[in-house]
């Protein structure tokens, strides 16, 4: 699909960020439902994207989050991401154990 704007990341961010979303993230692998909800608050701030975008994006960014942030605990500094603080805030409280129970 279409490139993801900075400022359609940080909606989803946002949406992302809400804690009621994140709780329904975390208890589920299908998700669908829940995509389909952030496609719709998407629309709201005049994002059009589908759910299958939605999930696509929140895949990567949670990956691309894993791997700067075990690169940074073994003590390497080379790697970053733009919207690290960001994920940094919804995804630092869950230790790496309960993150890799919600990918399996």
């Amino acid at each position: 699909g279409k490139h993801w704007t900075v400022n359609e990341v940080r909606a989803l961010i946002r949406i992302w960020s809400d804690k009621n979303i994140q709780q329904q993230l975390e208890g589920t692998v299908r998700n669908k439902r829940i995509f389909e909800q952030v496609a719709a608050r998407l629309q709201k701030f005049g994002i059009d994207r589908d759910w299958k975008q939605c999930r696509t994006k929140y895949k990567n960014l949670k990956h691309e989050y894993k791997s700067v942030k075990s690169a940074q605990d073994s003590g390497s500094t080379g790697k970053s991401m733009k919207f690290f603080n960001e994920l940094d805030a919804i995804l630092g409280h869950c230790t790496m154990e309960q993150a890799s129970k919600s990918d399996n």
